[in-house]
Parts: C-alpha cells; sequence; structure tokens
C-alpha cells in the first residue's frame, strides 16, 4: 500500500491547489493548465465517490479514504510523464488527510505519512469568500470559515509553502498566473519555496531581490561631481526684506491650500548614547576613575557629558531615581554616582532611553513640563503649516512604539490646540515592509539567520518616498524629528514661509509655461522665456539640438523637462556637521543639474573630487518644502522620479557575522533626484539637530 501512495521525485514544478470543499480548486486548475499550456490533474475523489452515489446513494467513509489517495497519486505520478514544465493538481494528498481529520477524527498512519512526506513547489490555498455551490457530495457551507482554518493549520504545523488566494475567478487566475512566472523566476536564482513565500509575503518583488543582488556583485557607480554648489551659483541667498516678502506671499496663499508636514520619526536614539553605552560596556567600576577612562579612551565626549549633566532636561528625573533607587547614593564617590547615574539612563530595565525612538525623550525644559521633538514640532506646525486654522502633520514612525506616540500626543495636543488656536490632525505611517532589502555575505550570497531565512534589512530613510507618495496635499513641509528648537521659532517660521512662498511662486511659473506648451498657438518668443527661465532660475541647460527640433518635439521636450515634482531646499553654511550638501552633479549624458549628494556617494579616492567635495560651502539640513501635484492638479507619481542607481553598500554585522546591506536612494538624495530642485540660503539657527545627546547643551536647546 505505501508503495502505491509514493510520489515520484521530478524537476518539473509542481503546484497543489488546496482548500476546502467548493472553494475553486478546480476552476482554477483548469484554467492555470490552459495558460501555461500544462497538464492538470482533476481530483480523483470526485468521480470515485459520484459513481459510489449513483450506484449505492453512499456516501464517503473513512474506508474510501486509502483507494482515493492511491488513485489520486495514480493521476499524478502518471501526468508527471507527459507534462513538460509544470503540473497543476486539483488535490493532493494534504487535503485527504485533512478531511479524514475533520470528518473521522482521525487519519490512517500510512495516509497521513505520505500526506506529510510528499512536497510541491507551492500550495495555492483557495479562499472560501466564492459563493457555495452545492452538489450531491458537498455538506457543510455553513462551516467554511473553520474549514478554511483547519486546511492552513495542517499547511503551518507541516511546514509547507502556501499563499493564500482569494478574489474572483479572474483576480484568483492573474493573481496566481503572477506568482507561478515569479516563482519560476526564483527557483532559476537558486531561491527555495520557502524563499519565495518570505519573499511574497513582504510584498517584495522576485525581480526587485535578483536585481539586489546584481547590484552587490557589480557595486554601485559613484556620483560625479562637476564642483561644489555655493551662493550665486546654486544656491540663491534671500536677504531678511526678500525672506519676508516671500513669507508673506505665502500667507496670502495658504489658505486656498492643503498643508501638510511630514516628519521622518522612526529613528532609534541609539546613536545619540553611543558613547555613553561605549563606556558602559568598557569601564570597570572601581578598577579606574572615570577620568582614567576618559583619558585612554580620548572620550571627550564622556566628559562634556558629565560636566554638563545637570542640564540635561532629564536630570532631575533621573537623579531622584538614582536616589530612589540606591538609598547609599549620598555616600557615594563622583564616580560611583556617574556610572549608575548613566547606567540607569540606558537600562532597559529603567530609562531604556537608547533604545526609544528620538521623538519620545525629553529634549527641552520649560518651566512647567519637558518637553519631546513630538511636542515640538506640533508646536510649529501652528506658527508656519496651517491653512484656514487646520494643521495636517504626518510622522513615519515604527509600528511597535506608536502606543507611544498616542500618549504623548493625547497630553500635548489639546493644549497646543488651545494655544495655537489650531485644529491639528495627526497621521501615522509606517516603514513599508516592502521596501525592506535582501542582506547578502561577503561572498555576495544571501545571507541567512539561524533559523534558515533569508534576512532582509529596512531599506534607510530613502524608503520614506513610499509614504511620502501617499500624501495628498498641495504643500509638504519635510522636517527631521531631532531638527527642533527651544528658542527662535520666529526665525524658523519665518524661513520657513519663506521657502514655501518661494515655492508656490516657482510653482505659478512653471504652470504657466506648462498651460502655453499646451497651447497650439506657442509663440517663439515664449519658447525663448521658457529657456531663459530654465537657464536662470532652475539652473538647467536645454540640449544643443532644441533649436532643430520640430515645434512638436521643442513641446515634448520642454514638458518633460517642467513636468515634476518640485522641492525648495534649505541650505546652511558648512559647520562640519556629516551629512549630504549642494552639489553641481554630472548624469550619463554629460548633463549637470543640482543634486543633495552624501559623502559616501562620492570617490573619495579621486583626488579631484575629493577637493571638490571638500570645497563645500553649504550643508543639507533636511529642511525642504515640496509640491508633488502637476500643473492639471493630478498627484505625481514619486517613484517615476527616483534615480535608482544611486542607492548605497553598506557593512553592517548580524549576529557576528559580517554583512553587506543595500540601501534605497535617500529621501533627500536620490529618491528625489530627477525633481525640480532649487537651493536657498538660510541662518544657521534653522538648523538644531541632535545627532548626540550632548547637542541638548547647545544654546537652541537650553531654556532663556
Amino acid at each position: 500500500m505505501e508503495e502505491n501512495l509514493k510520489q515520484q521525485g521530478t524537476d518539473k514544478i509542481k503546484i497543489a491547489l488546496y482548500g476546502p470543499e467548493s472553494t475553486g480548486k478546480t476552476t482554477l486548475a483548469k484554467q492555470l493548465g490552459e495558460r501555461f499550456q500544462a497538464t492538470w490533474i482533476p481530483e480523483f475523489a470526485r468521480e470515485y465517490l459520484q459513481e459510489k452515489w449513483n450506484v449505492s446513494r453512499e456516501i464517503c467513509t473513512a474506508e474510501d479514504l486509502i483507494p482515493i489517495a492511491i488513485g489520486q497519486m495514480k493521476l499524478e505520478n502518471e501526468a508527471l510523464q507527459t507534462t513538460e514544465k509544470y503540473l497543476f493538481s486539483d488535490t493532493n494528498l494534504m487535503c485527504t488527510k485533512v478531511f479524514s481529520e475533520i470528518y473521522y477524527g482521525f487519519c490512517d498512519p500510512i495516509l497521513d505519512k505520505a500526506a506529510i512526506k510528499h512536497k510541491y513547489d507551492l500550495f495555492l490555498l483557495t479562499d472560501i469568500d466564492v459563493p457555495f455551490e452545492k452538489d450531491d457530495l458537498r455538506d457543510k457551507p455553513n462551516e467554511r470559515p473553520m474549514l478554511l482554518e483547519k486546511f492552513e493549520k495542517a499547511l503551518v504545523e507541516n511546514k509547507k509553502p502556501y499563499i493564500l488566494i482569494s478574489g474572483n475567478q479572474d483576480e484568483r487566475l492573474e493573481k496566481a498566473v503572477g506568482i507561478i512566472e515569479d516563482y519560476t523566476k526564483a527557483k532559476q536564482h537558486g531561491f527555495s519555496s520557502y524563499d519565495f513565500v518570505q519573499i511574497y509575503s513582504q510584498g517584495i518583488k522576485i525581480d526587485t531581490v535578483i536585481n539586489g543582488l546584481e547590484v552587490f556583485k557589480k557595486g554601485i557607480p559613484k556620483i560625479i561631481l562637476e564642483k561644489s554648489a555655493s551662493l550665486n551659483n546654486g544656491i540663491r541667498a534671500l536677504s531678511e526684506s526678500e525672506a519676508k516678502y516671500y513669507a508673506n506671499l505665502f500667507d496670502l496663499k495658504k489658505d486656498s491650500l492643503k498643508l501638510q508636514k511630514f516628519v521622518p520619526a522612526s529613528g532609534a536614539a541609539s546613536r545619540m548614547f553611543k558613547f555613553l553605552s561605549e563606556f558602559l560596556n568598557e569601564f570597570k567600576l572601581g578598577k579606574e576613575s572615570v577620568n582614567a577612562y576618559i583619558n585612554r579612551t580620548k572620550c571627550t565626549d564622556l566628559s562634556i557629558f558629565l560636566i554638563g549633566k545637570d542640564k540635561f532636561p532629564f536630570y532631575k528625573a533621573l537623579k531622584e531615581y538614582t536616589k530612589s533607587k540606591y538609598p547609599e547614593y549620598k555616600s557615594w564617590d563622583n564616580d560611583t554616582k556617574s556610572y549608575h547615574f548613566i547606567k540607569l539612563l540606558l537600562d532597559q530595565n529603567h530609562f531604556d532611553y537608547a533604545s526609544k525612538p528620538k521623538a519620545v525623550l525629553p529634549f527641552h525644559e520649560y518651566a512647567t513640563h519637558l518637553a519631546t521633538p513630538i511636542e515640538e514640532h506640533l508646536n510649529e506646525s501652528g506658527f508656519y503649516a496651517s491653512s484656514n486654522a487646520i494643521s495636517h502633520l504626518h510622522f513615519t514612525i515604527s509600528e511597535e512604539h506608536q502606543v507611544e506616540f498616542e500618549e504623548i500626543l493625547n497630553q500635548v495636543k489639546p493644549k497646543i490646540e488651545e494655544k495655537s488656536k489650531t485644529k491639528i490632525g495627526l497621521a501615522f505611517s509606517y516603514q513599508h515592509r516592502s521596501t525592506d532589502t535582501l542582506s547578502v555575505d561577503l561572498n555576495n550570497n544571501p545571507f541567512r539567520t539561524e533559523d534558515g531565512k533569508l534576512f532582509f534589512r529596512p531599506g534607510g530613510h530613502g524608503a520614506l518616498i513610499e509614504n511620502l507618495n501617499d500624501l495628498y496635499a498641495d504643500v509638504i513641509f519635510i522636517k527631521n524629528i531631532d531638527n527642533v528648537i527651544q528658542n527662535h521659532i520666529e526665525v524658523i517660521s519665518l524661513y520657513k514661509k519663506a521657502l514655501a512662498g518661494t515655492l508656490l511662486e516657482l510653482q505659478e511659473n512653471i504652470f504657466s509655461f506648462l498651460r502655453n506648451l499646451d497651447s497650439e498657438t506657442i509663440s517663439k518668443e515664449t519658447f525663448d522665456e521658457i529657456l531663459l527661465f530654465l537657464k536662470d532660475k532652475l539652473h538647467i541647460s536645454v540640449t544643443s539640438e532644441f533649436k532643430k527640433y520640430a515645434k512638436e518635439y521643442r513641446i515634448e521636450y520642454l514638458k518633460e523637462i517642467l513636468n515634476r515634482p518640485i522641492r525648495v531646499c534649505g541650505m546652511v553654511k558648512n559647520e562640519g556637521e556629516p551629512g549630504g550638501g549642494p552639489f553641481w552633479v554630472k548624469d550619463e549624458e554629460g548633463g549637470k543639474s543640482l543634486q543633495i549628494v552624501e559623502s559616501s556617494q562620492i570617490d573619495i579616492e579621486n583626488p579631484a573630487q575629493k577637493k571638490i567635495l571638500s570645497s563645500a560651502t553649504h550643508f543639507n539640513p533636511v529642511d525642504l518644502v515640496c509640491a508633488t501635484k502637476n500643473y492639471k492638479g493630478k498627484k505625481f507619481d514619486l517613484k517615476e522620479f527616483v534615480d535608482h542607481n544611486s542607492g548605497f553598500i553598506v557593512e553592517k554585522t548580524k549576529n557576528g557575522k559580517p554583512i553587506k546591506a543595500y540601501e534605497l536612494p535617500g529621501l533627500w538624495n536620490g529618491a528625489m533626484a530627477k525633481w525640480i530642485t532649487i537651493f536657498v540660503e538660510v541662518p544657521l539657527i534653522t538648523f538644531n539637530p541632535v545627532k548626540t545627546v550632548n547637542d541638548l547643551l547647545k544654546s537652541p536647546h537650553q531654556p532663556q
């Protein structure tokens, strides 16, 4: 009997249609057989049991299951000899096993063993979202949810690779066809069925994974710098009177617009406290003094932290907590106090600050309370990102931290709304799992975790172009979560509005030109005006062949240049902060454009490129105002304007092993590379990021 249930080995791709009765297995098996010109196997039990019913009016019994299983395997093994590439099985022994357990409370051990042993490349689990079609053999129309649960549970318990297929008949077919075609590609590139299901469940396209592996093998070409952007050479200077003019322009227009403030806020605070974590790992209390540690490690950051510790907004609460935790606190020497102060600040069972997102940490001390970056961003929204007394604020966060965000917002939002006379609409989004990227080992093979699964990492902040793409607003302000201030809010507000006013004036001109280009009567003078605008205002040079083009091609060419998302980027003078800056960049065709470039994108081994990098006069503070609708009011698909050749390969570790990871083109670098870009100088006071905890000691973050 066991020999009759044996499954033949094969290099064919075998797809098992699997699920409760009347869920469309037969229909889909037939359709897939036709689409792929392959063999499909009918359900042996249906013919067997129908004949039994017709002859004796008897239904299925437990004794029928072994003959049914044998008949099914005979059909499958015979079909394997004739099909070329694919085999689609309307049912399989796993179905028979589950059916037996549901109806009879047990499964014959021989059938059970065979069902578990049999392998298929994929199980397509058919959902119960289709009408139940009653016939002589179907009898459980009201128990479909329970049946589906049991069928799925059997796949999970027996570690079978499966994907749920839902929708109407056409939707199921197209979905299944896409799955099978993608699985075929995955198999050709060495991925297993389990790998494919993992990739599919994350919403990642197999082509993306395959292309990602090629990137590791070939590397990413470096950006070619033409020169650094500087004042009046790519960066526009605004006098105070001009800033006020553009701020007023924005104020005049804003009530007819929907405004949105977009704040990337998922970043953890681990880097803020890196030098403190290293201190806890390396310092041995009682074996050396703190000063000796500082001298040995040259850790001046620790010295600054300890000298200024009473100026931190969390100092009082942490000191009181330490004293309550350790009654002997008063008798301790300074080194012991400092050690335990830092330990409780970072310990996961106490304050645990290094594991929390920056957004929820206390940044500023006011007379009445401590304020987090969340609160400060709400405050700012009322100053420059509101229209008609309404402000829309969008945070990108990690899902596991949403409760912490909401707790803070519930406390501060009503007070801020009352004070600012502004209603604040809040929204959250998470970085899409589909933007995670596959990591590799140092030989460029997919890296696997200890349980054998592929290891995907978040694709970096460039993944947030997906989140930004989901917003629908006329003007979008972008600012990092840690770039907040306790003082000078009026200055910040003035220049944020000035950037927005600059954007609106620029957009008005661009839209006017695009409408003219739609006109059949466009004149030579208008062409000349557009060319001058491109050169003087957008810093864009057209091809030398432009005047040779026929009129319709000129129009098409100019529309391609002008009909893009727009961003106006605030730039501050370079003070040695790490990060990107504004440069003129050469493209593959020899053209040049203004781009924000990170140092990791530049070939610093090239002396000429290194010299250009070192000559940069300005720095990108991530202070952007964006317009993402076209001149007809339709939202752009921002994913169409990404330079996919501008990502990053970084080296990390996972479980102590070295890995290489790919980070997507940065949100304000390659992800916006094909936008219309304008750089405007803004005062340094508007840029106050908190990269390390010691930044909180700087004047803009201290009470005045």
